[in-house]
């Protein structure tokens, strides 16, 4: 299962981006997807997760507190694709963008990176000052 993340860019700072994650050929609709980013120099961090809304009439979704109010997590089942809206956007936004799952469908927050079983290649988000 190889997922893609795509819609990384070149941003000043306030500027927006959307991320998009999917996986050809797998549904998604059924698990969770988690965002994760790693700056130059840093760790790994998670900074989102939606749980599957199958079976639901809402999703669940979390964020780490630095981007709360500024990202927000989506799910097009019919498009089978996972979206990260960022806006608002600040330099230390700036970092690799993944997505991710573990073939779950409740997101355990805050994701531990170690536990997902598959990531897409990553996206690069660049905010400029």
């Amino acid at each position: 299962v190889q997922l893609q993340a795509s819609g990384g860019g070149l941003v000043q700072t306030g500027g927006s981006l959307r991320l998009s994650c999917t996986v050809p050929g797998f549904t998604l609709d059924y698990y969770l997807i988690g965002w994760f980013r790693q700056a130059p120099g840093k760790e790994r961090e998670v900074v989102s997760c939606i749980s599957s809304n199958i079976g639901s009439s809402s999703d669940n979704t979390y964020y780490r507190d630095s981007v709360k109010g500024r990202f927000t997590v989506s799910r097009d089942n019919a498009k089978n694709t996972v979206y990260l809206q960022m806006n608002n956007l600040q330099p230390e936004d700036t970092a690799v963008y993944y997505c991710a799952t573990d073939t779950l469908s409740n997101c355990r927050w805050p994701l531990r990176g170690s536990g997902m079983d598959y990531w897409g290649k990553g996206t690069l988000v660049t905010v400029s000052s």
